[in-house]
């Protein structure tokens, strides 16, 4: 039985979602490269170190700061840290969530518009072999009450068989079928740490 999101996100439970985002990235950076290795540049792993590593500093130096500052702090460090494409479509999800957040502080609604900002930055869809192949199914499970992370792992797994039609691995064609997006494996983590921070009650 999957648990209940959070009602709300809050400053605490974001700085310790990046805090346990941060020791995962750091944990499977290698994982990571390995994977983007046979259909991109072989760095994602490097580079999302790279991100969560500006994220941790960034935070840091933040004195008392609001949802919305601390979104927008996060945002700017995976953009000007993260290379490729990664970077500006991480970073546009957390600046969507900030200028969201003071309407709702319901995850369910700021990943919502974080996927919108994704979709329309990289103009992909489900189906062709990114982290929106991760991230749309998961905003689906708030809504159904089904967001675990059995959930998350079906998503990132499902992307295994599918024909990359986006960024350096679309390249490949078929030969991109049977490997793990990278993309979608570190939104995988995204996801996991949040349910891990305290993200589902």
């Amino acid at each position: 039985m999957a648990k209940e999101e959070a009602e709300m996100l809050t400053v605490e439970l974001t700085k310790k979602w990046m805090e346990l985002f941060y020791d995962e990235i750091d944990k499977n950076k290698a994982y990571l490269s390995e994977l983007d290795t046979p259909i991109g540049d072989g760095d994602h792993g490097n580079n999302m170190k790279r991100g969560v590593t500006g994220v941790k500093e960034g935070l840091a130096k933040l004195k008392e700061p609001d949802l919305k500052a601390t979104l927008q702090a996060i945002a700017m460090a995976l953009i000007s840290k993260v290379g490729g494409a990664s970077g500006p479509l991480y970073g546009t999800a957390f600046l969507e969530m900030a200028k969201k957040c003071n309407e709702t502080q319901k995850p369910e609604e700021l990943f919502t518009v974080a996927l919108e900002g994704i979709k329309k930055r990289g103009g992909a869809k489900e189906g062709d072999k990114t982290m929106v192949d991760v991230w749309a199914p998961i905003v689906k499970t708030f809504s159904d009450g089904s967001f675990s992370k059995e959930e998350i792992k079906k998503a990132v797994e499902s992307t295994k068989d599918m024909e990359a039609r986006k960024g350096r691995a679309s390249y490949l064609g078929e030969r991109s079928i049977g490997h793990l997006d990278p993309g979608a494996m570190s939104s995988g983590y995204l996801f996991e740490t949040f349910i891990d921070a305290g993200g589902t009650k």
